[in-house]
């Protein structure tokens, strides 16, 4: 959930990451692995990631796993930290929280002897006791500075460091040292709706508490010895997207136990024929073909799980194209988003509630259609009559015009898959219905990030995972100004204060729920941005690699956060 907003880059150390895509991409798995048409059987309802306790699992054997990119910024708490960085920092980084499929938090008792919420004098309190052993890399003892550094650096844009979400840490009023330096005590300001939030994601190294080294430090740039963990770098090659992982001399919890891990980047072709031929342990294949490609391969394990993400489609407000609400209603009511699933689970049986909402999925409690009721609905011969109705006329091409403005916009996609070619041509053809004329313009993966923040587009599609189920706690990061996941433009300062003072004022996590839904349902009228829809997350596996997804932000154990340590081969 989150910036240079990255968001894409990102996002993430908040609620949600962006991970590449071209109109639906996936997560980490690359190459659409759970996202992009994802879909396999109708009615994938839980995780699927083949848990395995320790005592089944061997000691040694390599992990070799592909990945969209190695990000330039590798701090996971920066705003153009993305689900990548995200990824590439649970291998080397604390964990010092972990989290069940349904999303419940719970403390790893490695780094945490105590992790408890209570509420003293009116006000939310957490404490955090760092075991004795818990230690930095570099000899620093982990404490309570710790979560003091990572407060500092999350709670404001305005103080020079550029955090990828500032929700949770801004309602943070202190934290100080306990009865000992191991002891962290967090005291918010007032009574908070959602105090397992914070630190979900870890901690940062005192060393990152001044700006600069924060902002900076990390560019290109691991920095081991500010890490802790079971693993620590072994290898790491910016030029050619590749990092490898190897057993952490300084862990003093359970052993690690694969002898090595590896990530390497590469593009959705790429990685299916890296794992037919037995260079990576796991791929995405949430599409048809890509299914196909591995239907015949021996030991191998398919796994389906649901997957907690958004596909949705973006406009630029401050393209000319755009400034008109009107003309940004009509282009997304020409949008046939039953056509988009059509083709995004093309020969994967999988249907889906409509995605209304980027606060709750529609399994969640508290659910109700956003967009449905901001008053969206595919309807071209409407939108237009809009268009019409707002002085835009066609010309001899077809393509409408108004004072010296084409409805021309610019599309681009960042996968070669044969199903993201589809869906952006389908876009197209939707589009031209009422009068737009889209460019589909194919780039490099790795030129996402660079030309998602700059803004090096008109419309846009993205792929973001939720990585935790507190869907309101970041409504803001979403809807707020100057956030980075949402670069749509319609954002101001009526709707911060207003997220402010009707969401976020409100202590009870129901209530908070219910106002985010009706406030949703209005910012939508905007028309930024919409929900196309959600699905399943599916990869293929070498058999007996157990354990899988363990980072946040990819999707086959829903939202579970696991030990990176318990990853390894079965017996």
């Amino acid at each position: 959930m989150k910036q240079h907003k990255l968001m894409g880059a990102l996002a993430l150390t908040g609620a949600f990451a962006l991970v590449l895509s071209g109109c639906a991409s996936n997560t980490g798995n690359n190459g659409d692995g759970g996202d992009n048409g994802d879909g396999e059987a109708a009615g994938v309802e839980a995780a699927d990631y083949n848990p395995q306790p320790r005592e089944n699992l061997k000691e040694g054997g390599v992990a070799n796993f592909p990945i969209n990119e190695i990000p330039e910024q590798l701090n996971a708490f920066h705003g153009d930290g993305s689900a990548d960085t995200a990824r590439v920092a649970a291998w080397y980084m604390p964990q010092i929280l972990l989290q069940k499929p349904d999303g419940t938090p719970y403390k790893h008792d490695a780094y945490l002897d105590e992790w408890k919420i209570d509420t003293v004098d009116g006000k939310t309190q957490i404490t955090f006791t760092f075991t004795e052993e818990a230690t930095w890399n570099d000899g620093t003892p982990m404490d309570w500075t710790a979560i003091d550094a990572t407060w500092k650096a999350n709670r404001s844009n305005d103080e020079g460091f550029v955090p990828n979400a500032i929700d949770g840490y801004k309602e943070i009023e202190s934290v100080e040292q306990g009865d000992s330096p191991k002891t962290a005590i967090v005291t918010f300001k007032s009574e908070f709706a959602w105090p397992q939030m914070p630190f979900l994601t870890g901690v940062i190294h005192p060393a990152l508490a001044d700006p600069e080294t924060f902002n900076t430090a990390f560019i290109d740039n691991p920095h081991p010895e500010w890490g802790a963990g079971p693993y620590t770098i072994d290898s790491f090659d910016a030029n050619t997207d590749f990092v490898s992982f190897k057993p952490n001399d300084k862990w003093w919890g359970d052993k690690p136990l694969l002898e090595k891990v590896t990530f390497t980047g590469m593009d959705s072709q790429a990685s299916i024929n890296a794992f037919k031929n037995g260079e990576i342990d796991t791929v995405g294949v949430g599409t048809k073909d890509r299914l196909a490609q591995v239907a015949d391969m021996e030991d191998i394990e398919i796994y389906r799980a649901m997957q907690t993400a958004n596909t949705l489609l973006e406009v630029d407000a401050e393209k000319p194209q755009f400034a008109d609400v009107e003309v940004r209603k009509a282009f997304f009511m020409g949008i046939n988003i039953d056509q988009q699933k059509k083709i995004a689970w093309n020969g994967l049986d999988y249907t889906e509630e409509p995605a209304g909402s980027f606060t709750l999925f529609s399994f969640q409690p508290g659910y109700s259609n956003s967009l449905e009721k901001a008053g969206w609905k595919y309807d071209p011969e409407a939108a237009n009559k809009i268009l019409d109705d707002a002085g835009w006329e066609a010309g001899a091409d077809g393509i409408r015009e108004k004072d010296g403005v084409k409805l021309s916009v610019t599309y681009p996609i960042f996968n070669d898959d044969p199903t993201q070619a589809a869906l952006a041509q389908s876009i197209q053809a939707s589009l031209k219905e009422i009068g737009f004329e889209v460019k589909v313009d194919v780039r490099p993966p790795n030129k996402f990030a660079e030309d998602y923040n700059n803004k090096n587009w008109d419309i846009m599609s993205l792929r973001f995972t939720s990585s935790d189920p507190f869907g309101a706690a970041w409504f803001f990061q979403l809807y707020g100004q100057d956030q980075g996941l949402n670069l749509s433009g319609v954002q101001n300062a009526e709707t911060d204060q207003r997220i402010h003072d009707e969401v976020e004022s409100i202590k009870d996590p129901v209530k908070q729920t219910e106002a985010a839904m009706e406030l949703e349902a209005e910012i939508f009228q905007e028309w930024g941005l919409i929900p196309l829809y959600n699905g399943p997350s599916i990869s293929a596996a070498k058999k007996g690699l157990a354990n899988l997804t363990p980072e946040p932000y990819v999707g086959l154990d829903l939202f579970g956060v696991q030990p990176v340590e318990n990853v390894g081969w079965e017996k």
